[in-house]
């Protein structure tokens, strides 16, 4: 059953995209709105999750457990694999390498694909951000595509 999970992730994932920007009139400016809304629902979800996925956890020692943890379990419960690459500069702020991102493979390599990204990411972004301020971790997560499908995404710890 875990390809048709994967199908259907995938296709709820499309649809999400889909009915936020069909709900949102068409403006050049509305992209940014819809993105923030992506990102919004990512981070319920994400929360969410990581409540589910932490409750036989142990706590964790520091940002960077945290981090690890984000990166194995948490990125294979949602997208079957971990990251390829996880890299700090250990003053609060984590790169971490998606080499074939589960949501962009299904877009084209093609270069006219490149500006569509930031749509198939946002949700993603708010799922880390979401997973980790339940973990007690505040943060900025972006994201960016260098070469289709392969992705990073930044998180920057936010000391409160």
């Amino acid at each position: 059953a875990r390809m048709a999970d994967e199908v259907l992730f995938q296709f709820l994932h499309n649809e999400l995209i889909q009915y936020v920007y069909k709900s949102a009139e068409h403006g050049e400016m509305e992209n940014g709105r819809c993105i923030t809304r992506l990102e919004n629902m990512g981070f319920r979800v994400g929360q969410g999750l990581i409540e589910r996925f932490t409750k036989d956890t142990a706590r964790f020692k520091d940002e960077l457990d945290v981090m690890k943890f984000i990166c194995k379990d948490f990125w294979t419960c949602v997208f079957k694999k971990q990251i390829d690459n996880l890299r700090t500069n250990h003053q609060g702020i984590y790169v971490l390498q998606d080499n074939k991102f589960r949501l962009l493979t299904q877009i084209s390599a093609g270069k006219q694909y490149l500006e569509h990204a930031p749509k198939y990411l946002a949700f993603t972004c708010g799922l880390v951000r979401g997973g980790l301020s339940n973990l007690g971790v505040k943060s900025i997560v972006t994201a960016e595509v260098s070469v289709m499908p392969a992705c990073k995404f930044q998180v920057m710890i936010q000391k409160i």
